[in-house]
């Protein structure tokens, strides 16, 4: 993993967020980095407060800095499977972040504080909605065992080095820039690696037997578990030199194979588990994603059609994503037509068939059908985005706008919403509400000068609105207890 630093953050906020992208990209997992006791006097370690505050503080650099992906049907489908899984495992902290990246790299990583990364290229290697789910309760199992503070206790004798190697490559990159401190981050990575490979091969098998427990408890197979890390291992006869990005964190042996198909063999061996055919038009959603070129797409599909390597409405459905994205409407309108007359209730077509209207600039046809489907789920987060998007590429901004400000209400931590909304806003003429929720995209990126910024301008703009001024006014001082906060950390 590349990394990134803002010019715009204070040095601790800078050290404090990187350091997470530091430990979470090392081979042997972030729970094993060396580092000063940083919890309270009472725990010995880091408390279950810092450890959210500081994922916190990581997720708002890493949304700065690196462009997560923005489906919001994905990001639904992930969400909801990453929250069944959390209610099944040890996890107790309940408040769970999910960030997708569009990268067709095999990568996952668990933050402490809840924050779960995904690449869409997960898709590519796993053959069934159990399988993926293998990968999630495995990331749990790290939160909830507290792998990251356990690491802290364990080695803190050896920790001077790598913090402060790490250091000094964050101020270079924060001043400087450029290579260099990468370059001196990189050397700080290898000095630290020999010591931390010895402490993550019990972190690892407590994760995978943890995760299986999860699977189980969640009704899925828990056999997937093995035969995930068969796909990943099988995977690297293809690669060269270089394997997965989710074993050089997550190293796989034939022995942890066979532990997991045992643990498994008593659990499931009568059993019979359903697959999930939403899983496949998620994962053709994200291989139209990865592959980005919609003309690769159409032969990829069209080959997976005339070889059945998926089920045959995958295939399709990806076919007509490809066909929209190339511009070629007809065919995949064609291709909509008989998927929905197959399954006229899947969420999956509903959505691809509204997003081909807005393509095509059917603008009223696409409200009339979002309009129906929002009457039975009023609260639908990807509908909701769709309504805005539609409401926005027809001009009538301010009722996008009050789409997009409801949905940020309901989904307050979402950095996405807020740039839409600023947009939108800016297209409506509301000056002022586009500081706002630029102020709130900039504090949940991390960047709370610029924040505080946007708040003085839109609280010029108020200063005669006595109800607006006061909001305007509390928010500067959240932002200030903020970065006290950070400080504390």
């Amino acid at each position: 993993m590349t990394l990134y630093v803002t010019r715009n953050l204070d040095r601790r906020s800078v050290f404090f967020a990187a350091f997470f992208l530091f430990v979470f990209s090392l081979p042997g997992r972030a729970t094993d980095i060396e580092l000063p006791e940083l919890g309270d006097a009472t725990s010995g370690i880091i408390s279950k407060q810092q450890e959210y505050e500081l994922g916190r503080t990581w997720l708002k650099i890493f949304r700065s800095r690196v462009r997560t992906h923005d489906d919001p049907l994905m990001q639904q489908y992930l969400e909801q499977l990453l929250y069944d899984l959390a209610t099944h495992s040890d996890l107790e902290d309940p408040r769970l972040e999910l960030v997708i990246i569009n990268n067709p790299t095999m990568n996952a990583f668990a933050v402490p504080g809840g924050v779960v990364g995904f690449h869409t290229g997960i898709f590519n290697y796993a053959e069934s909605e159990d399988q993926m789910s293998s990968i999630l309760a495995h990331e749990l199992a790290h939160l909830s065992q507290r792998h990251f503070a356990r690491g802290l206790e364990a080695q803190r004798k050896n920790s001077t080095l790598s913090v402060a190697g790490m250091l000094a490559s964050l101020i270079i990159i924060a001043t400087a820039g450029g290579d260099a401190g990468t370059a001196a981050l990189a050397t700080t990575q290898a000095l630290a690696l020999d010591s931390q490979l010895r402490y993550s091969r019990s972190n690892e098998q407590e994760a995978d037997r943890i995760g299986l427990q999860t699977m189980e408890r969640a009704g899925r197979d828990p056999r997937a578990v093995a035969e995930m890390f068969e796909n990943l291992l099988r995977a690297t006869r293809y690669t060269g030199s270089r394997p997965p990005e989710f074993l050089l964190t997550h190293p796989i042996t034939e022995k942890r194979i066979s532990d997991a198909r045992n643990r498994a063999m008593g659990i499931s061996s009568m059993q019979f588990f359903r697959k999930n055919a939403y899983f496949y038009l998620m994962r053709a959603r994200a291989i139209t994603a990865i592959e980005q070129n919609p003309q690769l797409g159409i032969k990829r599909f069209t080959r997976e059609l005339e070889t059945n390597a998926l089920p045959k409405s995958a295939s399709n459905y990806g076919l007509a994503i490809s066909h929209k994205n190339a511009g070629n409407y007809d065919q995949s309108s064609k291709i909509i037509k008989t998927l929905l007359e197959e399954n006229p209730k899947n969420h999956a077509y509903l959505y691809l068939d509204i997003e081909l209207d807005i393509a095509r600039q059917f603008y009223s046809r696409a409200l009339n059908k979002l309009d129906q489907l929002l009457a039975l789920n009023s609260h639908n987060y990807p509908l909701t985005v769709l309504k805005s998007e539609v409401l926005w590429q027809a001009h009538r901004y301010e009722e996008s706008a009050d789409v997009l400000a409801a949905l940020a209400f309901q989904r307050p931590a979402d950095p996405a919403i807020w740039f839409r909304l600023a947009e939108v806003r800016g297209l409506a003429g509301d000056i002022s509400g586009v500081h706002q929720a630029r102020a709130e995209y900039f504090i949940l990126t991390g960047v709370f000068d610029r924040a505080r910024e946007q708040l003085g301008l839109a609280l010029k703009l108020v200063s005669s609105d006595f109800k607006q001024s006061a909001i305007i006014r509390q928010r500067l001082r959240d932002i200030m207890e903020m970065e006290k906060r950070v400080e504390k950390l």
